[in-house]
């Protein structure tokens, strides 16, 4: 029995979307979720999964993870798994310190979703847990990385745990009808409102955009992206973007249409492991501008093109020369994005590589 101990499990980011994934393709008798916050009937969902059994501690702050790891610890004394995998900062430590407690001779791994381009752009929490994983890096079974960047940038800030492995995200693959011909014209961004995701940068840049590409239309997903959001309402003044210049449409259900309703993805991001929008966007056909950050580069290989981050003025250039493309330029870019996406992350293999490593 498998016992996954995460963040939280209420968020519908790239680590639990990959959580999900790995829930809704496995096979064993049993497998515990233990999420240190919450789990969303939106995740129960995507794992789809009768076999998985969920537990939420409620420990919303930092003072309230003392007590979820004393019940974690319990759990895993009553649970006896046979393997323990830690997703995310607060999990790995909460998870290596209760599997210590519990004194159960389980192999405890970690999955570290992040890389550390910029930890300035990561909240104070996540900055204390990442020091706190520091100093507890030696005692892990080993450790996954989602990202070639974040395995050399952990190392380099210290984790000292020498069994690591990267292993990307994975990804079912969509049906698609044929591609009717067709130019890019509109731009989307995919992300939660937050410093990491540098909308501010994409904000400028689409300003750039629509002088010389008046053409050009910009929509952002993602929670927080809403017009009732001040503070994204500030961001785009200050860009000086008018209200109705990009199509504010905060947290999207069916992410397919999305996908499918643009030409053109792009990533603004200070920091980033594996960004899973990149390659779901590529699986649907999708060029990629990206922020050159994590593994992004990486992922989008020649199916986009990569600038440094927090530079409008590059991203702006990057966008242009999409929405500059004659059809059949444009048509090579997107089947190059769909065939890197079948060829190098479908979720089978990667599965695959999970389960080989953590029964090693």
């Amino acid at each position: 029995m498998i016992m996954h101990v995460i963040t939280n499990f209420t968020a519908s980011a790239g680590a639990e979307t990959m959580l999900a994934r790995l829930l809704h393709g496995a096979t064993d008798e049993r497998i515990v979720v233990v999420s240190l916050i919450g789990v969303s009937e939106r995740n129960r969902r995507l794992a789809d999964n009768p076999r998985v059994a969920y537990v939420s501690l409620g420990a919303a702050s930092l003072a309230a993870l003392p007590g979820a790891i004393l019940r974690l610890a319990r759990l895993i004394r009553k649970e006896q798994p046979d393997v323990i995998l830690c997703w995310m900062y607060h999990a790995m430590v909460a998870g290596t310190l209760a599997a210590g407690m519990a004194r159960h001779g389980a192999p405890v791994f970690w999955n570290v979703r992040q890389s550390l381009d910029d930890p300035a752009s990561l909240t104070r929490s996540s900055r204390v847990a990442i020091a706190a994983a520091k100093l507890l890096s030696h005692r892990p079974t080993g450790i996954i990385y989602n990202s070639a960047r974040a395995l050399d940038l952990h190392r380099a800030y210290g984790y000292a745990n020498r069994n690591a492995v990267v292993i990307p995200n994975g990804f079912d693959i969509p049906q698609l009808a044929a591609p009717e011909p067709r130019t890019a014209r509109r731009i989307g961004i995919v992300g939660r409102f937050h410093p990491q995701k540098d909308h501010g940068t994409f904000f400028k840049a689409a300003a750039q955009v629509v002088k010389t590409h008046p053409q050009a239309v910009f929509s952002a997903a993602g929670n927080g992206l809403v017009r009732d959001n001040p503070a994204v309402i500030e961001l785009m003044a200050q860009a000086g973007l008018p209200a109705h210049a990009v199509d504010l449409r905060g947290e999207i259900s069916d992410m397919p249409a999305y996908y499918q309703s643009i030409d053109l993805l792009v990533l603004s991001s200070r920091t980033e492991g594996f960004p899973n929008v990149i390659a779901e966007a590529m699986s649907y056909g999708r060029p990629i501008v990206t922020t050159d950050v994590g593994d992004a580069a990486a992922v989008a290989g020649n199916a986009g093109i990569a600038v440094p981050a927090r530079d409008p003025q590059a991203l702006a250039d990057a966008m242009r020369a999409f929405l500059d493309l004659p059809e059949a330029e444009y048509a090579r870019y997107a089947r190059t994005a769909r065939e890197r996406i079948e060829n190098e992350y479908a979720i089978a293999a990667v599965t695959t590589k999970y389960s080989e490593f953590l029964m090693a």
